[in-house]
């Protein structure tokens, strides 16, 4: 059945996504007509697909209908290339089903999702089609792709942003302030909120590393007096995360345990710095939206092209290397999404017209 991001999603521990309770504010968006534009988002599920396409929806003032599709074999395994054979014969059992009334706005995103949003904008070609991540067929496919600077591709209807796509707004973090601030309260400034991740099929969180970065915060913690928020994820594995408590033992230290609500957007609003670890991108992206110091964990094995990215920001001045002390320096925030969705107004406005 399909979403609708009005409900709260369920806790996924270190993932800053499953918070649907901070949609935008729609008050600030107009639309030709006073018509506030359908819009679907088209994704396999998973949290890394389908909140980039959230984030612009949300950045347009929308309320999407969330479409999560699985196709069946051979179309999963071959797609986008094998043609289909019609949209429904296409789906998985467990897959949403794509039926009119098609969207005005089709946000799609992942793999599984490229060849559906092409069948849909042959059946509609009044629905604004936006493909978030390399679709890997021409980009004339779609009306607009959005993709990071660092994949080094190029085409006229491509958005070319600095980083990931996403959902933290400086709206949401003024509204994360007011939630959370119980979290911040009693605790010494400044504030470091430390974001975790782990290893990925590139990047390499080894205990050696946990070891040498958990004894660097202790430090931080006992000998400079700072405050400090933790939150670690899945991929941060049980011994590292053992390793981490084990250095962190006695010290007024929060580390979010993955049970309850998730303090990630808190812990974005309320920190006065950041310490981020580079296997993502997106985590990345999300501290640097906030125009706070982002400093980097980084982590040995990135592959070249977020290498990049990591190089862009810090020449940029936008992130420095975490070397075991606080830095401070202003910076001017990434702002992609907002700057995608202006596009995504412009042709929304055109089609309507």
């Amino acid at each position: 059945m399909s979403k609708d991001i009005t409900r709260d999603g369920p806790s996924r521990k270190g993932e800053a996504d499953h918070d649907t309770k901070f949609l935008g504010d729609k008050s600030s968006h107009t639309y030709a007509n006073s018509k506030v534009p359908t819009c679907w988002v088209l994704s396999d599920g998973r949290a890394g697909i389908e909140n980039p396409c959230l984030g612009l929806a949300e950045a347009l003032g929308l309320t999407p209908t969330v479409k999560r599709v699985a196709l069946r074999s051979p179309w999963r395994q071959t797609t986008p290339y094998l043609p289909l054979p019609g949209i429904g014969l296409a789906l998985a059992g467990t897959s949403d089903r794509l039926t009119p009334p098609w969207p005005d706005l089709l946000i799609s995103s992942g793999r599984q999702a490229v060849a559906l949003s092409m069948a849909i904008g042959k059946r509609s070609s009044k629905t604004v089609r936006v493909h978030i991540q390399n679709p890997g067929v021409a980009f004339d496919r779609f009306d607009l792709v959005s993709l990071p600077r660092h994949d080094g591709k190029s085409g006229t209807n491509l958005v070319e942003s600095i980083g990931a796509i996403h959902r933290v707004t400086p709206e949401k973090l003024t509204k994360a302030a007011l939630e959370w601030a119980p979290l911040a309260a009693g605790r010494a400034r400044p504030l470091v909120a430390v974001m975790i991740g782990g290893s990925n099929r590139f990047c390499r969180l080894t205990p050696d590393l946990m070891t040498g970065v958990a004894t660097q915060l202790a430090t931080l913690v006992r000998e400079q007096g700072v405050g400090m928020l933790i939150t670690t994820s899945r991929r941060t594995g049980a011994e590292n995360e053992a390793l981490l408590k084990q250095a962190l033992a006695g010290l007024p230290v929060f580390i979010w345990d993955g049970s309850g609500p998730n303090p990630y957007f808190g812990m974005l609003a309320l920190a006065d710095a950041l310490i981020v670890t580079s296997d993502s991108v997106a985590m990345v992206s999300e501290a640097a939206s906030t125009g706070k110091p982002v400093h980097i964990i980084d982590l040995p094995g990135n592959a070249p092209k977020f290498q990049r990215f990591h190089d862009l920001l810090r020449h940029a001045g936008v992130t420095r290397p975490f070397q075991g002390q606080l830095d401070a320096w202003d910076y001017r925030p990434l702002d992609d999404t907002r700057q995608l969705a202006g596009r995504v107004r412009v042709l929304l406005e055109q089609r309507a017209g």
